[in-house]
């Protein structure tokens, strides 16, 4: 390593995992790292919202391949089980269809397929068949999504070229597990994970069919305290090597020297001079407030809200006085899943029969509530914020009959009795309070059209040194690809370092 490199310095907009990522790796490889991160606690999306002793993700709930972790970390000279135990879940979810219509979804196979012959009698071969076209499809097209897309003939690259008659992206999800499946749960059961991109699975490329692959062929994992520290373990790193985590740090724009990002100026004026900056803020917001629009015309204000977003969450944060004896994770669907996309992805109103994703920590880990006690996440899909919902009139209203869907459909029958603390996060205090533009949590939609070299490139284009890291660039939104976007991130900056 040269002497020059040590002397490089890196800015990095946001302590989120993506931002955290790319710091861990170059302080690592003898950068000098500064994060500025707005909130009192590193994470971003990902920290945790602690209340009256209850401990609540505000990002994503669980681990999906693990390996893309172990490999981070691996890369910052470090072992992740020294920061981290990583607990298997099994069944990995519960997923009901109706009153008492359960499929647990399990790792192990033997209990998968004897659940599956009760459940679904007949569909025993076929998933043996998903797993077996998943897994190759899989292996296919993930090492595509580790290289970053600069120019139009990176689409040339032989991995991408050898994956793309298995993508299928001509069809949607929906559509490559029909080829699979006739019953129509079973097949709910491995397409609902668009909404993890926050998309409809009827509109969603066939590439991310791969993403039920994940979960099916992976397993699922529960970091012990929750996923949050996950980010804490990364800011570790980062000071172990030297680096500063600045907290309660918000940046106010990113200087620039003609089109070269020089550092950044904080909310109280500071100026702060670095060789790279890295922008790991929600891309909607981060680009408009951050960036002066005379130097991103390819992301003029107007092209970015052309862009097409993904929906948005109602959460509740319930601190409960009780626990209960269902799974971790649970997810309970509508009973015409398609209309309720529909109202949520073309009507853009609220559902009138919701589904909803409970989340149930104490079952696994109980360090996130007071003893005796429990702290569940609820999570609706809705609307962004184009849709013309007044939260104001109607988050109360919601509120109230989402717990009466909990109390109808799942075992907490008597759950707002129990109710010791509850908070409520809308569409617009997503974007006003956490500075999510257009309250789409899962960020820029990833249709074809926004995917590889259309998203917006991990290197900013018409600057130099500035490098994008999150859901908003590529591979996309997902904690997994999220860690793969700092990781591209910071091998760009090595690269032009050397």
């Amino acid at each position: 390593m040269s002497k020059s490199t040590k002397k490089k310095k890196v800015i990095v907009i946001g302590a989120g995992p993506g931002g955290l990522s790319a710091g861990m790796i170059l302080a690592s490889r003898g950068f000098e790292v500064v994060v500025h991160e707005k909130k009192d606690r590193v994470g971003g999306r990902n920290a945790p919202l602690t209340v009256d002793g209850f401990v609540f993700e505000t990002g994503p709930t669980f681990v999906m391949l693990p390996q893309i972790f172990e490999e981070v970390f691996s890369l910052a000279g470090r072992k992740m089980s020294d920061y981290l135990e990583f607990i298997r879940l099994d069944p990995l979810y519960r997923l009901r269809f109706g009153l008492h219509d359960d499929f647990r979804v399990y790792f192990d196979k033997e209990k998968i397929q004897k659940e599956i012959e009760e459940k679904f009698p007949g569909e025993e071969k076929s998933y043996e068949r998903y797993l077996k076209h998943e897994k190759r499809k899989f292996e296919k097209t993930y090492e595509c999504l580790k290289v970053p897309y600069m120019k139009w003939y990176h689409y040339f690259r032989w991995k991408l070229l050898k994956a793309l008659p298995y993508m299928q992206n001509l069809k949607s999800v929906d559509e490559v597990l029909t080829a699979f499946f006739r019953d129509e749960r079973i097949k709910l059961s491995m397409t609902f994970q668009t909404k993890y991109l926050g998309m409809s699975p009827w509109e969603c490329p066939g590439a991310f069919s791969i993403l039920s692959y994940a979960e099916h062929g992976y397993g699922i994992y529960h970091p012990k305290g929750g996923v949050h520290k996950i980010s804490e373990a990364m800011a570790d790193v980062i000071r172990e090597y030297g680096g500063m985590i600045r907290l309660s740090s918000p940046v106010r724009e990113i200087l620039f020297e003609g089109k070269k990002a020089v550092g950044v100026r904080l909310d109280g004026g500071e100026e702060e001079r670095g060789d790279f900056v890295v922008m790991n803020s929600d891309f909607g917001y981060g680009v408009r407030t951050l960036i002066p629009e005379k130097i991103r015309k390819r992301y003029s204000d107007k092209k970015v809200g052309e862009k097409e977003y993904s929906c948005s969450t109602f959460m509740l944060y319930l601190g409960l006085d009780t626990t209960y004896d269902i799974p971790q994770h649970n997810i309970f669907f509508s009973s015409d899943y398609k209309k309720n996309i529909e109202d949520i992805f073309v009507e853009k109103r609220l559902p009138d029969d919701p589904s909803f994703y409970v989340h149930n920590p104490a079952v696994t880990d109980g360090t996130l509530a007071p003893e005796g006690k429990s702290a569940v996440y609820v999570l609706v899909p809705v609307p962004n914020n184009t849709a013309k919902i007044d939260w104001s009139a109607e988050a109360e209203s919601f509120k109230e009959k989402v717990l009466q869907k909990i109390s109808e459909r799942s075992e907490m029958k008597d759950i707002t009795a129990h109710i010791e603390t509850v908070r409520v996060m809308t569409p617009p205090q997503w974007e006003e309070d956490v500075c999510v533009y257009r309250g789409a949590v899962f960020n820029l939609s990833h249709v074809i059209s926004q995917m590889l070299y259309m998203r917006p490139h991990n290197e900013f284009d018409d600057t130099e040194n500035l490098y994008l890291a999150g859901g908003g660039t590529h591979p996309g939104s997902g904690l997994p690809t999220i860690l793969e976007s700092g990781r591209i991130a910071a091998d760009l900056i090595w690269k032009k370092a050397r």
